[in-house]
């Protein structure tokens, strides 16, 4: 198996393993900090967050010059790149550094108005620690990125995944033992600070990377720029889709709100992953059609089908959470926070998977517009949309809290995905009608007929988890029969079969 083939299903392998293990580990989690340490916690990780977008999109651009670099067979360019981005690297650091002193120094105690002296210093410690991890993980990150440029993609996902167990085993056993945010927080930079110096040693002695400044030149500088400026304005877009709302709240509302809002994201954010999973696939198909200049009637046929695949998929997860998703959060969570707090949790992951759905069904359009160079428009759709959401959510927390938060993200989110669907017909030339049409075709009464059945199984007598467990496996087992039997076409039942053919074939 290629290097790119292992790479693919390793980077699976840890979409799937990320998402159990958070949802497992949230409540431990929580359990052992309480609802109000855990708000500090994810705020001051959003703070942090924050600032890591000084990186500028320069791990991703690192990919892409020594990529480019290496097809050029100049290994020249490459060492005088890398050692000029390293010099940018240690230049961030130290800005990130003294931004951290100034805030640290002068902002924190005043900024969180509705938190006490003790959890002020909490919040405080945790601040210069995750700084501290900030300024070497950036350069840091150079590494990997290395890595994937020389299409060594076994090596760090293996390494990550490896991380990402050892790092949960490792938390469970602190926490048992008392330890608290802090600890968490040290954890995690500890477990960097190994990574990094595990990845560059690869990189240094098995792939035979040098780093050496040949010329200096504020010209190359800017060319580096130029390219990771666009990545840098979708971080900014990432941050306020989420992040914002951390701060906003931060400053409104007490950390157990904070809690309620960052458990709700989590579930939300979940969500997408299993349709980018799906759609992420596809970018090299959109990328030859594009390159081939096919027609918009081909690239809006490819859209539908590859639409309609995570529509499926988002469908069945949205079913099950809207019929059982409140004992499911109960069960998650509820033995820390009332019944009220997870009804919230419970609707606001829910707005969000309503408000996420059309852009996840709808990815494909964006992979063509990432191949035709046209992400400009869409960059600064979102960025302007998503500020204005942030602030109508600020407006709307005094009189509606968590929600007035989330449902102004989601107004600026939903009104971007409006126009981006006129953006897609004038420009891209594809036929969003047709699309949504087809989408639908066959799915939503299958959907229908699936959440009618699947409401009957509430009145299954006790609510514990063996309950849910039951429920969850009969509405599985029934939405995958109506789909296949109504809401499948001919290619993706043919699609379905013959993936079952090679399963039973193997064995």
């Amino acid at each position: 198996m290629s290097q790119l083939k292992k790479g693919v299903l390793l980077n699976y392998s840890t979409i799937l393993l990320t998402n159990i293990v958070g949802i497992l580990l949230t409540p431990f989690i929580l359990k052992h900090l309480g609802s109000s340490e855990y708000g500090i916690y994810l705020t001051i990780g959003a703070f942090v967050g924050t600032i890591s977008l000084l990186d500028f999109g320069l791990s991703n651009t690192v990919v892409r010059f020594v990529a480019k670099y290496q097809a050029e067979k100049d290994k020249e360019g490459e060492e005088n790149f890398l050692a000029t981005t390293m010099l940018i690297y240690l230049f961030i650091s130290l800005v990130i550094v003294i931004i951290g002193v100034v805030f640290y120094t002068f902002f924190l105690d005043s900024y969180f108005t509705k938190m006490n002296r003790e959890e002020i210093k909490i919040a405080k410690a945790i601040f210069g620690i995750l700084i501290f991890n900030l300024a070497i993980g950036l350069p840091g990150a150079a590494f990997s990125g290395i890595c994937y440029s020389y299409e060594s993609f076994v090596f760090p996902k293996a390494l990550n995944i490896i991380r990402y167990i050892t790092r949960s085993l490792t938390v469970v056993a602190v926490l048992s033992l008392g330890g608290k945010s802090i600890a968490l927080v040290i954890i995690d930079t500890s477990f960097n600070i190994l990574i990094i110096l595990i990845t560059s040693i690869f990189v240094f002695k098995k792939l035979k990377v040098k780093f050496k400044l040949h010329k200096f030149s504020f010209k190359f500088i800017k060319e580096i720029f130029s390219y990771s400026g666009w990545i840098f304005i979708f971080g900014l877009v990432a941050l306020f889709q989420w992040q914002a709302g951390y701060f906003v709240l931060g400053r409104l509302s007490t950390s157990e709100i904070i809690t309620i809002y960052g458990l709700g994201v989590t579930l939300g954010s979940y969500y997408g992953a299993f349709s980018t999973a799906i759609s992420s696939m596809f970018l090299p198909r959109a990328t030859k059609m594009s390159v081939n200049k096919v027609s918009s009637a081909e690239l809006t046929n490819e859209m539908i089908k590859v639409g309609r695949l995570s529509f499926i998929v988002l469908m069945f997860i949205f079913g099950a959470f809207l019929l059982f998703g409140r004992q499911f959060v109960f069960l998650w969570v509820g033995s820390e926070l009332s019944i009220a707090t997870t009804n919230t949790i419970w609707l606001i992951a829910l707005l969000i998977m309503i408000a996420y759905t059309v852009p996840l069904v709808q990815s494909f359009a964006n992979l063509i517009l990432e191949a035709q160079n046209k992400l400009a428009f869409k960059a600064i759709l979102y960025l302007s949309s998503l500020i204005i959401g942030t602030g109508i959510g600020a407006y709307l927390v005094k009189d509606f809290g968590v929600l007035g938060m989330i449902s102004g993200t989601l107004t600026g989110w939903v009104t971007a995905q409006v126009i981006m669907n006129f953006y897609y017909v004038r420009v891209a030339k594809l036929n969003i009608l047709t699309f949504f049409k087809k989408l639908l075709s066959k799915i939503l009464p299958a959907l229908i007929i699936s959440l009618i059945l699947g409401h009957l199984l509430n009145y299954i007598p006790y609510d514990g988890a063996i309950n849910f467990v039951i429920k969850a496996a009969i509405y599985t087992m029934v939405y995958s029969l109506i789909t296949f039997k109504i809401g499948l076409n001919n290619y993706e039942k043919e699609l379905f079969q013959n993936g079952i053919n090679k399963v039973f074939k193997k064995k």
